[in-house]
């Protein structure tokens, strides 16, 4: 099963776990079970079309899915799918 790395602003939705180990064969799929087992993930993640938000990133086997199939990349046992929210700032 793939392991998913929570953001520190998601771990709220994993009662404060960093990483949860969610059973998929494609991005879409751990999606929809890490909701299932932790409503309101998705939400977080997906715009209303569902797909990925715009500010979320992604990350497969360290390669971005929007250059791989996005929410349909394949998922292998021990793959680590990491999502790390845009960070914006900078000086005034």
């Amino acid at each position: 099963m793939p392991t998913v790395r929570i953001p520190t602003p998601l771990r709220k939705l994993t009662d404060g776990r960093p990483e949860v180990t969610v059973d998929g064969a494609d991005l879409r799929t751990v999606v929809a079970n890490l909701d299932a087992a932790h409503p309101g993930f998705a939400d977080r993640v997906l715009d209303e079309s569902g797909e990925l938000r715009r500010f979320v990133n992604v990350f497969v086997r360290d390669e971005d899915v929007r250059f791989q199939d996005g929410l349909d990349t394949a998922l292998s046992d021990g793959d680590v799918v990491s999502i790390v929210p845009a960070v914006a700032g900078g000086a005034c």
